[in-house]
Parts: C-alpha cells; structure tokens; sequence
C-alpha cells in the first residue's frame, strides 16, 4: 500500500514556531503561510557520506556523477535538469530510495546530492560542542543554504559546479571539492530540503520518504557508530537531544508539501514506479534515440580494403604490441586527415614556378587546437601535429577515486582563449560515450564553441554514438568504424580490447570497461 498526495494546497506553517536558536529573523526562511492554489511539490534526502558515481547493477551501470541534458517530446534540448527531491527524517531511508529510483529511470546520467555536503562550517566553539554531541546539527540553521541554492541553481542550469565534501569525524568541509559538470536529472537529498522557500523553487518533484521512528533510530545507531566513530551513549543522547524534536517541529510537518508520500522507504517498489511513470512523462531521455537511425554529425572513414585489413590486425587478440602500435598509428593518420577535411576552408589562388595561378583552398578560422582524453587519447597526439603545424594541445584526465568513488578532475591543461578556435578532442575508444560527453563539457566551460568541437576516436559503439550526438547536436563525430553492441560491462562487441593496456603494455583490471579506463570515468 502507498499514499500519493498530489495537487493539493501547501501546508500551511505554524506562525507560531520557535526556531531552536535562530530567532525570530530565521522565519523569513522558511515557507509562509500558503493560500490554497495549487502548486508542485518536492523533496530529498540527506546521506552520511558521497555516492559514487557508478551504480552497477546485475544489468548495467549508471552513472552519477552529471550528463547533459534531456531532449523534450519534440526532440529539442531541454533548458534545464529536472530536480528531484527527496527529504525524510535522518537515517529514514532516502538514499535508498534515491538509487532504486536511479535504477528504475534507465537513464544514464544522473546527479546524486546530499544535502549533507552543506553543513555551515563550524567555529572554534561549535566544533568543541560537536565534538561532546552538544551542537545541533539537525536544525535549519545548521545549514548552508545560500550556497545550497546558488548551486542547486547553477547545475539546474546545466552548469559546472564545485560541491563541499563535509567530513564528520572533524565536523568540516575538506580543502578538495568535487567538481560535477552538467546534469541531465538531479536527485537532491536531505532532511531539511523543504525548510527554505527558495529551494522549493528549484525542485521539479518533491518526495518524503515516511519511515517508522523506531527503524530510524536503529538505522542511525548503526550507521553514527560503525560509520562516523561515534559511541551508543553519545548517539542517543543526539537523538534525544536534537534528532527526535527537529523531526516533530520542523521536518514531519512538510510532509504534506510533498508530491509523493513513500511509505517504508526503498522496499516500496510501487510508490516507486509511480515516481519514474511520472518523470519519464516529463520529458523523453536520450537513451530513447538508440534505436534510431544514426545521426548526421557521424562521418565514418570509408571501409577500404587497406582500412578493413588494419582493424583486422588491431582487433585480433593475438597481434603482438609493435604490430598494434604500428597499425594503429596508421589508421590515426588517415583518421586525422579525414577530421581536418571539416574544417572550413576557403578559396586561396597562388601562383606556380611556371608563373601560372592556381585556385587552391587554406583554412579559414581562427587556430587548431588538439585536446586529447587521458590517457589512450593521447597516442594520437602525433598522428595530430603531423598534419597540423604549430598546432595547440591540451590534455585532460578525469578518473575515480579508488577511496571515495568520487569523480575527480586530476589533470586539465587547456591553450589559453579557446573560445575561437576549432577543437579537435580526441580518444581512442568510445563506448557509452559517457567520458567523451564529460570532456566536452568541460570545453563548453571554457568557452569553447560547441559547433567548433570535432570528436575523433577511433572506434565508437552506435551507445556511445548516439548519446554524444543528442546531447551535443553541434558537435561533429568522427570515426574509423561504429560497432553495433556495448556488453553488461560496457565493453564493445566485437570491439577492440583495451586500448591503452594494448598500446602502453600494461595490464587491465578483470573489471575494466572502455570508459573506465581509456575515457575519464564519471
């Protein structure tokens, strides 16, 4: 059984409220009186630490970390992300229900935030009140939420953001943050989402996740001790002294200004599939374009008996490393030769030694700039600047945080001004197209003009194909060949192997996949 209220007025706010320590003046926060026209609604949920940004399932994986964004039903980008948010009270299961949601939306690219990542910082003496579980972490102002909006509002927007890591053994945001580039559905969690009226705004779904008192108390008790190095006697007196009250004043009462009630949490698979009927009603994913044709901005090198004989050699698995090498850097030539006949040139008439003129053609722009994925990208650097004099490179690398799970930005090296220039970014492999779409994100945030920016890899599954191309119309893809199928692991069939292991001569994990390891991983 699950409760759906939906479409009725908001709740109406108690003036009479008495924020714990914040005054009078901390009202203008929170949400006033509400007259009873109707309006959406929704909600998140807080975590105790960062999600990663890969969910695996049996099927396949998610990603987590921020893709592009969604196409209406007219097949137009859309503006903005769609925030979900998820609010509960503390330990009620809302992180659970984030990943179910997650995977029930079959939607490749997801933002997963924690309300938890804006705690205020703290003052000498408030981290001597957390430290003795006196400091009272489960009232509105507790919270960031100047910086919670100004961020929730720019990655709605489909902008870079940098997001506060808080770690709760020092009660502190960490020197790092994480960096996430563009979104294409927001799920928001904490338990306090509903308490300020300018995050309201920002949220498209709103969800409470309803959970027993005692499971939550017993939830937190384990996760405090086993997670945050927390002992019993200071947990409860934590939840006796804070958790319990906040829950009653200020978090239980906004259940009603949610769109969607979820009863028992990550169990409630009905209530669940309701949510995902409902946000796939607003607008049609990328992942809806797979089984169409291939799109327009793909120009495929032709399939020459010299080209068909080279993947021959790369493909087979007992081709020794010189021979890789060799022919790999081959098909890179003519793949970078046929990348350039892109660019746009113009008429330029010359005259011979014979004193004769001749209508050629010179390039007509601004400069060439290469920008190659770390670290198989970089193989065809060369290929690259033997065809382009004096031309610009840059390099980037983004990979996991084998700890933390977190996408990081390890390496960004870009010429500087880029804004004119045409760009092209180059990877071996392409495979969920996941990787590729994260580095031409971080080009558009460095101005980069997205008709500007050419794609070279040299080979690509019809995934990874598809997913850049409605999610970059602009950008022109070019490759030496498409394959048809990505496996489980999202290594494409029949595929070439791993590329960098190949050419580099080291060793890949069991796990790997194309854009775990020759793309930057998000």
């Amino acid at each position: 059984m699950y409760r759906v209220e939906v479409e009725r007025g908001h709740l109406e706010l108690y003036s009479t409220y008495s924020l714990h320590g914040g005054g009078e003046g901390s009202l203008d926060r929170l949400l006033p009186s509400i007259n009873t026209s109707l309006s959406p609604r929704k909600r998140t949920t807080s975590q105790c630490k960062s999600e990663p940004p890969l969910l695996r399932t049996s099927k396949r994986t998610i990603y987590t970390a921020g893709r592009p964004p969604w196409y209406n039903e007219h097949g137009t980008q859309s503006k903005e992300a769609f925030v979900i948010g998820l609010c509960g009270g503390s330990a009620s299961g809302k992180t659970t229900v984030a990943r179910k949601i997650i995977e029930a939306l079959d939607v490749p690219w997801v933002v997963l935030l924690s309300m938890d990542s804006f705690y205020k910082v703290l003052t000498a003496e408030q981290q001597l009140q957390a430290a003795n579980n006196d400091y009272n972490f489960d009232h509105p102002d507790a919270f960031d939420f100047s910086l919670l909006v100004h961020t929730l509002r720019k990655l709605k927007q489909g902008k870079s953001v940098k997001i506060p890591v808080y770690d709760f053994t020092t009660h502190g945001r960490q020197k790092e943050w994480k960096t996430v580039y563009g979104a294409s559905v927001i799920i928001f969690e904490g338990i306090m989402l509903f308490a300020d009226k300018e995050l309201l705004k920002l949220l498209d779904m709103k969800i409470f996740v309803d959970t027993d008192s005692d499971i939550r108390l017993v939830r937190r008790l384990r996760r405090d001790i086993t997670e945050r190095g927390r002992d019993i006697e200071g947990v409860i007196k934590q939840y006796n002294k804070f958790v319990k009250p906040a829950f009653e004043q200020y978090i239980e009462p906004t259940m009603r200004l949610a769109d969607i009630v979820v009863p028992r949490g990550g169990g409630n698979m009905v209530a669940i599939d309701l949510i995902v009927q409902h946000v796939h009603s607003q607008a049609a994913l990328a992942s809806a374009h797979q089984a169409q044709p291939l799109p327009q901005t793909l120009s495929v090198l032709e399939s020459t008996p010299q080209v068909r004989g080279m993947h021959t050699i790369i493909r087979n698995k007992e081709t020794s490393r010189d021979e890789f090498i060799f022919y790999s850097k081959r098909l890179m030539r003519l793949l970078i030769e046929r990348a350039l006949s892109f660019l746009p040139s113009q008429v330029h008439i010359v005259q011979t030694p014979q004193g004769e003129d001749y209508e050629g053609r010179t390039f007509h722009g601004k400069r060439i700039t290469g920008v190659s994925i770390l670290r198989a990208g970089e193989t065809m650097e060369p290929a690259l600047r033997a065809v382009c004099k004096d031309v610009r490179i840059g390099k980037i690398l983004i990979q996991t945080n084998q700890d933390t799970g977190e996408p990081e930005l390890h390496y960004l090296r870009l010429p500087k001004d880029i804004s004119e220039d045409h760009v092209i970014l180059t990877d071996c492999t392409v495979s969920t197209g996941a990787a590729a779409m994260m580095a031409i994100r971080v080009l558009l945030y460095h101005d980069a003009q997205e008709d500007k920016i050419l794609l070279v890899s040299l080979l690509m599954a019809e995934m990874g194909v598809h997913s850049v191309a409605y999610a970059f119309p602009q950008v022109k893809i070019i490759t030496t060949a498409v394959d048809k199928k990505v496996n489980d692991l999202f290594h494409i069939i029949p595929g070439i192997g791993n590329f960098g292991d190949r050419y580099f001569g080291t060793d890949a994990p069991p796990d790997w996949s194309d854009d775990d390891m020759d793309e930057p991983s998000c």
